[in-house]
């Protein structure tokens, strides 16, 4: 489990209808979440760079992404 400072999560938008992924959330951090599939082509992989020990990849459609537009600042 995670340690740190707790963080809320606003749901943007999901292009999946009901079944969960992928989705977009905005944090009270002024940054997102994104809720994806896991990544597992090996030379996909091979293509990502710096990635670290605790960081994790996923895949998304792009229009997910115009869900980014509609984010309150506050």
């Amino acid at each position: 489990m995670l340690k740190g400072p707790r963080m809320r999560l606003q749901l943007l938008g999901t292009s999946s209808g009901k079944n969960g992924c992928p989705a977009l959330y905005a944090t009270d951090r002024g940054t997102y979440v994104v809720q994806g599939k896991v990544i597992t082509d090996a030379e996909a992989l091979a293509s990502l760079v710096d990635v670290r020990d605790d960081e994790f990849y996923v895949e998304i459609p792009k229009e997910l992404l115009r869900f980014a537009d509609g984010v309150v600042s506050g």
